[in-house]
């Protein structure tokens, strides 16, 4: 008998759920990456539904949790990143393919370039936290490599 699996949809809070328990069940990992005060939001915008919104909390050297945030409640992340769901699901495609994101396909380069994937905060200590935590961000986001998927 052969199982399938599908991967989980990015804009779901399923995946980065999956994303956390990958982080908090390996936290060795990040440890050389230094700890993680940080609470991220995501908003994704679907081509033809409500946009998803998640907040991530990074803590020390894990995420405390994934909780969906309602539109105008991004005054809950210390920053928030924006962009549109191809270009998510191009990035974790990247990953899935080679173990992590690469070149113009990881958050800072999408971040920097600032055309498909925007940083945003209320002040700038809050997207400054970002740049400060961005490697952890990006392997947290990496772990999509080892198959966010659930039985088919």
């Amino acid at each position: 008998m052969t199982v399938t699996t599908r991967h989980l949809p990015v804009d779901s809070t399923a995946f980065f759920e999956a994303l956390a328990e990958r982080m908090n069940a390996d936290p060795e990992r990040y440890r050389p990456l230094g700890f993680c005060d940080l609470d991220l939001g995501v908003v994704i915008h679907r081509p033809s539904s409500e946009d998803f919104r998640a907040l991530v909390r990074f803590a020390d050297y894990g995420c405390l949790g994934v909780e969906a945030f309602p539109e105008g409640a991004e005054d809950r992340a210390s920053c928030w990143l924006e962009g549109d769901l191809g270009t998510w699901e191009e990035m974790v495609a990247d990953i899935r393919a080679n173990g992590r994101a690469t070149a113009r396909r990881t958050l800072a380069s999408l971040v920097l370039l600032g055309d498909r994937i925007g940083l945003r905060g209320d002040d700038s200590m809050g997207v400054d936290r970002f740049f400060r935590y961005a490697a952890t961000v990006q392997q947290f986001i990496d772990g999509a490599a080892d198959s966010v998927s659930v039985p088919a």
